[in-house]
C-alpha cells in the first residue's frame, strides 16, 4: 500500500494516552512516586511490554509526575 511503512513507531497515540492516564492517576495528591510503584502500576494497567521496559528501565528513585512524563515520554506535565 502506498504510504505505509514498517517503520511505524513501537508506541502509538492509544498507549501514550494509557500511560498518561496511569500517571495522573498515580499521581493524584501524591507530590513524587517511586519507580517501584509506577512500575506496579503499570503491569496492574496491563500497559504494553514497550513501556513496561521504559519503565524497568528508571533509576531507582522518587519522580514527579513531570520527570516522569518527560522521562518515558508522556505529556502529563
Amino acid at each position: 500500500m502506498i504510504g505505509v511503512t514498517d517503520d511505524a513507531p513501537v508506541t502509538d497515540e492509544t498507549d501514550t494516552r494509557r500511560l498518561d492516564d496511569l500517571l495522573e492517576d498515580l499521581y493524584h495528591g501524591q507530590e513524587r512516586v517511586t519507580q517501584a510503584t509506577i512500575y506496579r502500576r503499570a503491569v496492574a494497567a496491563e500497559l504494553p511490554a514497550d513501556w513496561l521496559t521504559r519503565i524497568a528501565a528508571l533509576p531507582e528513585g522518587e519522580y514527579s509526575v513531570d520527570e516522569a512524563a518527560d522521562l518515558l515520554g508522556g505529556s502529563v506535565t
